[in-house]
């Protein structure tokens, strides 16, 4: 059961929300890449000294924790209302209180990552970069999909979904999961985050 406009007024309601969620996409996606190259050139400039960069790797790391803890709280209970063990309220009320976590995660290891003097000639470090660019990016593709799930009835399930919305659900479900792991082990592999 997808949000249906019964009336023009409504209709019209409907398309500028529309618009203005694909003007909001445009420009945090625009925003994301932006702070994502600031940090990684900002990175290759900023040369600091074994304290500093020690305070940094720890607070990359923290933060990477609180991102990656609250990506996979949501992934965990979006996937249970997928099999039906939970409702929709719930989940757009939990995504309401780890949204803030999860930006705020990747805000931190975007900020603290200029400090780290990562190897850009490092082809695993190229990929562990355009893997957290991919992740702000995804998380960015979800915010008209999750507007979408704001309006269905608090008891809406996974079939009540149109197909293109399962899908994206579900590829945006995947990325954020083959992303956030593909990070985390290229960071321990080469011992840099």
């Amino acid at each position: 059961m997808s949000y249906v406009p019964v009336s023009r007024r409504t209709l019209r309601r409907h398309r500028e929300s529309e618009r203005s969620t694909r003007r909001l996409v445009a420009a945090l996606s625009a925003a994301a890449a932006a702070a994502w190259l600031l940090s990684v050139t900002l990175s290759t400039a900023v040369h600091v000294d074994t304290y500093v960069h020690h305070v940094a790797v720890v607070l990359h790391v923290l933060s990477m924790v609180v991102a990656f803890g609250a990506v996979v709280l949501m992934d965990w209970h979006g996937f249970l209302w997928l099999i039906g063990r939970r409702d929709l309220a719930e989940t757009i009320r939990l995504d309401g209180a780890a949204t803030p976590l999860i930006w705020g995660g990747l805000a931190g290891m975007l900020a603290t990552g200029a400090f780290l003097n990562p190897h850009l000639s490092n082809p695993m470090t190229d990929l562990k970069l355009a893997a957290v660019l991919v992740l702000s990016l995804n998380g960015i593709m979800l915010i008209p999909l999750m507007r979408r799930l704001a309006r269905l009835t608090p008891d809406a399930s996974f079939r009540d979904l149109t197909a293109g919305q399962r899908v994206h659900l579900l590829l945006c479900l995947v990325i954020s999961q083959l992303c956030w792991w593909t990070a985390i082990v290229i960071g321990f592999i080469n011992a840099e985050f």
